[in-house]
């Protein structure tokens, strides 16, 4: 493969992981998505304070517009890739604990299986962003 080739590949997917960051972090601050996203961590992680499933969504939000407007920018493109990759690590247990609550979640409560691959993928996707 050529090098050019492989820079537009890694740019197609750094601008199409950055809008879709972006958009899903704004969507951490819709109240009905919020309240959604906030049932989906884990009764064990859920504590009070700072650290309060309403906060964590939140903070999530901030990090995944953070790493998304990262990926557009060239000089940050590498750590924003690495950071969203081990986001992705992070919140695998509240998509892991949706996963099993069809029944409270519906569409949100992606099969655990396919939710894992796609994650996977996507963390693949990130590195190759991150290093070639």
């Amino acid at each position: 493969m050529e090098p050019q080739t492989l820079d537009v590949i890694q740019l197609v997917i750094a601008l199409v992981f950055g809008a879709v960051f972006v958009l899903m972090g704004i969507n951490h601050f819709v109240p009905s998505s919020r309240r959604t996203m906030a049932a989906m961590i884990p009764p064990s992680m859920r504590w009070s304070g700072a650290l309060s499933p309403r906060n964590l969504v939140l903070f999530t939000g901030v990090c995944e517009i953070a790493g998304g407007v990262g990926l557009f920018i060239p000089v940050l493109r590498p750590i924003a890739a690495i950071a969203l990759a081990v986001f992705l690590v992070a919140v695998f247990p509240a998509n892991a604990y949706a996963a099993s609550r069809k029944d409270t979640f519906g569409a949100l409560a992606i099969p655990l299986v396919p939710r894992a691959i796609g994650q996977v993928v996507m963390i693949a996707l990130l590195l190759v962003v991150a290093f070639g």
